[in-house]
């Protein structure tokens, strides 16, 4: 892998893996270091994590066909609840750019197969979620 990409990680990288931590360590706090996203990070972080519910209701709306989430991933339900998240919540930054974003950094985290099913689902709630982007 290229370390160049490691030196200075996407934040979307940070958002992936601090929510990771926080669902195999649920009794840890989650730190946040000094950052220029910092409150990007914290934002996405503890938006997901306090409304997982929801998002998942948004899921369970229109995936129902389209991914079981018992059976999913835990890596690639993680992207795709911080990305949802992002969805509904983060109006200010256009849908493609949230896509993308969130493709490039699961390249460091799941198969391209993955990848693909990944950008497939965000793709179609994308159009649902933000009807007028």
């Amino acid at each position: 892998m290229d370390q160049k990409k490691f030196k200075n990680p996407s934040p979307r990288i940070k958002v992936i893996q601090k929510l990771y931590n926080a669902l195999m360590n649920p009794d840890a706090q989650i730190v946040f270091p000094k950052s220029q996203y910092k409150k990007f990070i914290k934002d996405v972080v503890t938006g997901t994590l306090e409304r997982s519910d929801l998002i998942e209701e948004q899921i369970k709306l229109f995936l129902t066909n389209d991914i079981n989430l018992a059976k999913t991933d835990k890596l690639l339900k993680i992207i795709l609840f911080a990305a949802i998240f992002e969805l509904m919540f983060k109006h200010n930054t256009p849908k493609k750019v949230i896509i993308n974003e969130y493709l490039l950094a699961s390249e460091h985290f799941l198969e391209k197969i993955q990848i693909g099913y990944l950008n497939a689902i965000l793709d179609k709630i994308s159009k649902e979620l933000r009807k007028d982007d």
